[in-house]
């Protein structure tokens, strides 16, 4: 079978997306010299209005903004900070980077992000912040873990890497971009994120003192050339890469229909099947970055569209259950992070994917549970 333009003889799980715009842009900058001109600072201005932040501060990726982020809000070595047991594992090693604490929290079943009731088992004297992710784009009821951060005067970080694009709206609040509820959001620019710089990760704050603070961190603590009044580091991010941010920025409203598009099309198509759940997901303010489901078989699914042209990607396995953090959590299990890192899978989710190949890819998924005895039927 033809795949199509995009992607050859195999569908993979995720794939960036470059065109003409980002080469002569590029080129631009390259030919006329603008290594004066900053780039970044305008980045760092669409990401603030796209998120309707006062500030956005650009640095090397997602899991240095973390670590930028602890250090702005003076967490210290020795002190805690609350972490979802299932996110991608940067999340933990962020704190880790700096000697601080991630103590791991149990997820919701109904959004996979931070148990709240979980989270307040968790809290002794040394807990400082929490880390709240809206893993996939999701998130739970943002007015409660905000109300819950600031009665517990618990400094709030909200790893918004999958985030871009994606909102809450309460029952009596208006509707508001996941990362700028707590004290600093942080988002990533990474090669398979919604728009890309390669590498790249940013934060985004209302605070104008963590927003000075910041930039002194990652600029070495320079208060003007040479001077150096604060510690910090070169955590500073290339303004050829924020070219290439600018031109997918222009393109991000439209990835965002098409993020949505192909969600839908997964889950009218594949519902039906007993085998397969997918998570509750609101696409009025919820942008999947990628396609997810959680089925028994998932090992036997996976290596089956593997032998189709299909790629996936499991689902991050729970962080207590990494070989790095196995030891200290040898007496804890955290079930739903546990669940989910077991029977969790990825599907195709690139933007560039043709309506043929979304429908071969789930012919080809009901094919199989049709083989096992499943309903097959489409819708």
């Amino acid at each position: 079978m033809n795949f199509g333009r995009f992607f050859g003889k195999t569908i993979p799980q995720m794939a960036p997306h470059f065109d003409e715009a980002e080469g002569k842009a590029l080129f631009d900058f390259m030919k006329y010299n603008r290594w004066d001109l900053s780039s970044t600072n305008e980045l760092e201005k669409t990401l603030a209005d796209f998120t309707g932040s006062k500030y956005g501060i650009f640095s090397v990726n997602g899991t240095l903004t973390l670590t930028l982020a602890l250090l702005a809000l003076d967490i210290k070595p020795g002190d805690e900070v609350l972490v979802p047991a299932s996110t991608m594992i940067a999340t933990a090693n962020a704190c880790v980077l700096i000697g601080v604490k991630p103590v791991l929290v149990d997820v919701e079943t109904s959004t996979l992000c931070m148990d709240l009731e979980k989270a307040a088992e968790a809290i002794t004297p040394k807990t400082k912040a929490m880390m709240y992710v809206p893993l996939n784009g999701r998130s739970g009821n943002m007015d409660r873990v905000l109300e819950f951060a600031k009665s517990r005067k618990l400094f709030l970080i909200e790893d918004a890497a999958q985030a871009l694009g994606s909102y809450w709206k309460g029952e009596h609040s208006n509707k508001k971009h996941l990362g700028t509820f707590g004290d600093i959001g942080s988002f990533s620019f990474s090669l398979y994120k919604i728009i890309t710089t390669g590498q790249g990760g940013a934060l985004v704050t209302d605070s104008e003192e963590l927003q000075k603070k910041i930039n002194l961190l990652k600029n070495f603590g320079q208060t003007s050339n040479d001077i150096h009044d604060y510690p910090g580091w070169n955590f500073k991010f290339s303004n050829i890469l924020a070219v290439i941010g600018l031109e997918q920025f222009k393109k991000l409203s439209e990835r965002i229909r098409r993020k949505k598009e192909i969600y839908k099309y997964y889950h009218d198509r594949l519902s039906s099947i007993p085998d397969i759940e997918f998570i509750p997901t609101n696409l009025d303010i919820t942008t999947p970055w990628f396609i997810d489901i959680f089925l028994k078989d998932r090992d036997g699914l996976a290596e089956f569209l593997k032998t189709k042209g299909i790629g996936t990607r499991n689902f991050y396995p729970a962080i207590n259950t990494q070989k790095i953090y196995r030891e200290e959590y040898l007496n804890k299990t955290f079930p739903v992070a546990e669940s989910c890192g077991k029977r969790g899978l990825w599907l195709p989710s690139a933007i560039q994917l043709t309506q043929s190949e979304l429908e071969y890819i789930t012919d080809t998924i009901a094919g199989y549970f049709k083989k096992r005895g499943g309903i097959s039927r489409l819708q």
